[in-house]
């Protein structure tokens, strides 16, 4: 019959679908090797001879920030380094009343002796690298620090990470590691954490320490103002630029330091929506930036591993895709009594490379092993529930539709109840409670015709059920919050 010949077929895509999701697990596999491996710092440089140190511009760029802004300037303002060597510039996009509030800071400053500047963009031309690349024109400074609004830099930032510029002129992007101002604020922060924790003591340790090409993560980090320039400086035309810059810079032979021993402390997404909203900008512009620099990667002279370890990195999200038209094909799979065309048992065993890697990055990071027991369960189900807003940000990527970049809510931890900045419901929300009732249902059908696809199908429907009821939750408690008591002024 004609619908059983097509339902071999969509057989052998889901085989097929499910083995690059392994590939993308043993990809993991091979980082946390590389990570063990290179546990082993590196000699860390230092100097004391402050007259060696070049000058530096903190760059901090902001839009609608106005719970957390006053908190990042005075904290840029309390850097340890040479006065007469610093500059710090508070490029403020803000349509709200975050300008008023980030001008009177930075004029306290300034009437204190501290070299600050005050620009205030009336358009968002080219969002975040807009901003970037605006400040560089006015100011100069041989090397450029960057963090985003909810970071607090410690004050010794920069006298720790400068002096691996001196060791090598052709380091052109240091990074530091994140971490958590409100990680015990809520199982959504303490879920983003381990996620985040995988990426900075397994990922950017794996590829920093063996030569493979890496991004750094736009904040915490310290970039050589000649790199930015030969590698095409700042650009809008995908949604990650520091990825972006990252990428074109180690194309043109400079390299990225990454020390997991300095630490720049930000605030996580607070919601689930938040989270979501991150994930997607984060993806479409991984994605896009794999579609721009592809090519170069596979024809530049870097190593084979190498390129496609870049390749690999900048595929990471269409593991959500993947996962999604995996589920959906399991349909067709049960009406074959679960019968496929390649013997797939033998891939279950990479569903314990996850969470080996997350559990190592706690160790490594010296966390409370408990919160990895609590918590890795349920980063399981929302990592099921993402692929419905990373299979779209994927299809815009590819299909070229243009975005706004849209900023992360922040809140200062304590204040995310008084958020009018809280988020709507998203379109993903209701394909996530119809994605939970497919599961169910073709988990009832598949208990007569394949019985042992019956666990895969209830835990992807319990991961889109569990996003779903969060993201209705999350949403409706902040805007009740937010009529309960509303903020004065705006």
């Amino acid at each position: 019959m004609a619908w059983l010949s097509i339902f071999h077929k969509l057989a052998w895509v889901y085989a097929v679908l499910n083995i690059v999701l392994a590939l993308f697990s043993l990809n993991i596999l091979i980082l946390l090797i590389l990570a063990i491996f290179h546990r082993r710092p590196p000699q860390i440089p230092t100097t004391t001879d402050l007259s060696e140190y070049p000058s530096v511009l903190v760059q901090l760029p902001i839009y609608n920030e106005r719970f957390v802004v006053e908190r990042l300037i005075d904290s840029a303002t309390a850097l340890d380094y040479p006065r007469d060597r610093l500059i710090i510039q508070v490029l403020d996009d803000s349509t709200d009343q975050t300008n008023l509030i980030a001008e009177a800071r930075v004029n306290f400053h300034r009437e204190r002796g501290v070299n600050i500047q005050y620009l205030h963009r009336n358009n968002r031309t080219g969002f975040k690298a807009g901003a970037l690349a605006e400040g560089l024109h006015h100011a100069s400074g041989d090397l450029v620090a960057i963090f985003d609004a909810d970071f607090i830099p410690p004050a010794d930032f920069l006298k720790r990470l400068v002096p691996e510029f001196l060791r090598d002129p052709r380091v052109g992007i240091v990074q530091a590691r994140w971490e958590h101002l409100n990680r015990d604020q809520n199982a959504i922060t303490q879920i983003i954490a381990l996620g985040l924790d995988l990426h900075f003591a397994v990922d950017q340790v794996a590829r920093s320490r063996s030569g493979m090409l890496m991004n750094n993560n736009g904040s915490g980090c310290i970039l050589r103002r000649q790199c930015i320039e030969e590698a095409g400086g700042w650009q809008s035309d995908t949604l990650v630029e520091d990825t972006d810059l990252s990428y074109r810079a180690q194309l043109k032979g400079w390299k990225i330091v990454y020390r997991p021993d300095v630490t720049a402390p930000g605030e996580l997404p607070a919601t689930i929506l938040a989270f979501k909203q991150q994930q997607f900008r984060w993806a479409k512009g991984i994605l896009q930036t794999l579609i721009k620099l592809g090519g170069r990667i596979i024809a530049s002279r870097r190593p084979f591993l190498h390129k496609l370890g870049g390749l690999v990195h900048l595929s990471m999200y269409l593991a959500g895709p993947l996962m999604l038209f995996s589920f959906l094909l399991s349909l067709p799979v049960i009406y074959l009594h679960g019968h496929l065309p390649i013997n797939l048992a033998f891939l279950s065993a990479v569903a314990f490379i996850p969470p080996i890697a997350i559990f190592y990055s706690q160790v490594s990071l010296r966390r409370d092993w408990k919160n990895f027991v609590i918590y890795y369960p349920l980063l399981s189900l929302i990592s099921i529930g993402l692929s419905v807003t990373l299979t779209r940000a994927a299809w815009e990527a590819f299909t070229g539709r243009q975005s706004p970049f849209v900023r992360t809510p922040k809140f200062a931890a304590a204040n995310a109840k008084h958020a009018d900045y809280a988020l709507p419901l998203d379109q993903a929300t209701y394909w996530e409670m119809f994605l939970c009732l497919y599961g169910l249902g073709t988990a009832s059908i598949a208990l007569h015709r394949a019985p042992h696809i019956v666990p895969f199908l209830l835990l992807y429907a319990l991961g889109y059920g569990v996003t779903a009821f969060l993201s209705i939750q999350q949403s409706s408690n902040l805007r009740h919050a937010l009529r309960a008591k509303p903020i004065l002024g705006d």
